[in-house]
């Protein structure tokens, strides 16, 4: 993330593919049965529901080769088979005991003829620091929080179920959402551990909704749901070669959802085709009186944003390319570069512009805003949830009180500095407001002087090596900062890979443009496609 001090650069020029042995079943076959302790080189997945979209199990539902039951139970199969066995991915932090409960029911009333949308019946994963009020915890990745199980649903948790959404389980994540430590390895929690990238597992799947990302990428669900605050949705999607849409502050509710930033959290959509986000889109978009941005929203949202997909989308937009990443890794540069004429083939028309050259000075600012929100956010979700701890102090003397455990290889830097800031009423919290939402007027300002329909650029540079020693390392190309800042969407779709490694390509716009954004994602998505299964290669070498 842009926050982050990183501590070096990396190079990926002129690396070797080194492929993985799986044990107990990289693959397995159509019936669902394990491939028990067989040396597999990567091929092509055999996984039934391998790559399967939304439309495609709700076809094999409808014609009773498959029912939501038993999709469930292939999917649970699958996780067994590569995230706890095979290549561990460990993208689940916990699975639902209820799972196939749901799927009996959605079964019971697809038969009876009822249907309640694209999603009846269909698994998800959402990541764990959404409240679900069943029997699974809700702890942000934090051991300080095991046992924390939520009274009642998420807003987004209660669309999603009355949408016909088979919750699946919950995934692991860059624990308190990669706001406890400047030297932190993105993936890893102190209740999960380290999630890995399933395209090249030594490599880090970002954050903080890597599990989400690794999950998606390795059909473990149908599609999956995560959050951000900056990057936390878009980057984990590029390093893991998927969809990844983090929508307009507001657009989703955030109630229910351990908190960072009042200003810039929302939930989003993660899975494998622009579509399926646009469906998901859908069932999570909805006005909560409980969240008073929410309520800005109505009017403004869709219950069914696919009708906006359309191939010849990008035909006559204006697009801003940022021209700061035509430099860096000739790899993704080249990667870029071919985007860019993609664009201009399908009928746009490019502009090059300097959005990061124009916002760049205000992460200071976006910085101080998160620390102060985190500490108020944190406190007043805390003291009405279930868990033993009752505010970040607790928090903080927790993970002092079981070192070894909660913080093994890096502390708490961040959560220390955001305990000694003040509350909301600050001048130097309402000075950082200021600057940071100034982010709008940039955006606004740069797209009506070119007549703009959306800005793109590479979402983040290539995955680094997981390091729990050193933490995480630039790997250049981010542009997810100014969208966030500012509250306004963006999407990112598969741009291509280097060395087996994925990389997107985003596409950004003012506050409520997700329809503009969409119609255009899709396109570029049709004219690349891009999307490619993950090998599980052991390591570049």
């Amino acid at each position: 993330m842009n926050r982050r001090k990183f501590i070096k650069n990396s190079s990926a020029a002129g690396l070797a593919i080194t492929s993985v042995t799986v044990s107990a079943a990289k693959v397995f076959a159509e019936t669902g049965k394990n491939i028990s302790d067989e040396t597999i080189k990567p091929s092509p997945d055999l996984y039934a529901l391998n790559e399967m979209t939304v439309d495609k199990l709700q076809q094999k539902m409808q014609s009773g080769e498959y029912t939501s039951r038993s999709i469930t139970k292939m999917y649970l199969k699958r996780i067994d088979a590569i995230d706890k066995k095979g290549p561990k991915i460990n993208s689940v932090i916990e699975l639902n005991p209820d799972a196939l409960a749901i799927a009996d029911k959605m079964d019971s009333e697809r038969k009876s003829g009822k249907l309640r949308g694209p999603l009846h019946g269909i698994p998800v994963l959402i990541k764990d620091n959404i409240n679900t009020g069943d029997k699974m915890m809700t702890t942000a990745g934090s051991l300080a929080l095991t046992g924390n199980i939520a009274s009642k649903d998420a807003h987004i948790v209660k669309l999603l179920r009355e949408a016909g959404g088979v919750l699946l389980g919950k995934t692991n994540l860059s624990e308190w959402a990669n706001f406890r430590s400047s030297k932190s390895a993105s993936g890893w929690s102190s209740r999960g551990g380290q999630t890995k990238n399933p395209y090249v597992l030594d490599r880090n799947p970002c954050g903080s909704s890597s599990g989400s990302g690794a999950a998606v990428a390795a059909s473990l669900c149908a599609v999956a749901i995560g959050t951000e605050t900056d990057g936390s949705i878009v980057a984990p999607s590029s390093m893991c070669g998927i969809v990844g849409i983090k929508p307009t502050v507001g657009l989703l509710s955030r109630n229910g959802i351990i908190p960072i930033s009042a200003t810039q959290d929302t939930a989003g959509p993660m899975t494998r085709t622009v579509k399926d986000a646009a469906i998901l889109l859908g069932a999570l978009a909805g006005v909560d009186s409980e969240d008073k941005i929410s309520n800005a929203v109505n009017g403004k949202s869709q219950k069914d944003f696919t009708e906006f997909l359309h191939a010849d989308g990008l035909k006559g937009k204006r697009i801003g390319v940022e021209k700061s990443f035509l430099d860096g890794n000739e790899g993704v540069v080249e990667l870029y570069k071919q985007a860019i004429d993609v664009l201009k083939n399908q009928g746009a028309i490019v502009i090059e512009v300097e959005l990061i050259k124009l916002t760049k000075e205000l992460s200071e600012a976006e910085l101080t805003v998160l620390k102060y929100e985190f500490k108020d956010g944190v406190n007043r979700y805390l003291s009405n949830a279930n868990a033993k701890v009752k505010s970040l102090a607790a928090v903080i003397e927790f993970n002092k009180q079981n070192e070894s455990k909660a913080m093994p290889y890096f502390k708490q830097d961040i959560l220390e500095s955001c305990e000694a800031k003040e509350d909301l009423d600050s001048k130097e919290y309402s000075d950082a407001l200021a600057k940071t939402l100034s982010t709008r007027k940039i955006i606004d300002d740069l797209m009506m002087q070119s007549n703009l329909d959306a800005i793109s650029g590479t979402t983040i540079g290539l995955p680094c090596c997981i390091d729990l020693v050193n933490g995480d390392y630039d790997t250049g190309f981010y542009s997810g900062s100014p969208a966030a800042m500012a509250g306004y969407p963006h999407i990112t779709v598969p741009m291509g890979k280097v060395h087996e490694l994925p990389v997107g390509f985003s596409f950004i716009a003012g506050a409520y443009k997700e329809t503009e954004l969409l119609s255009i994602a899709y396109a570029f998505e049709q004219a690349t496609k891009k999307r490619e299964s993950p090998k599980y290669i052991k390591t570049v070498s």
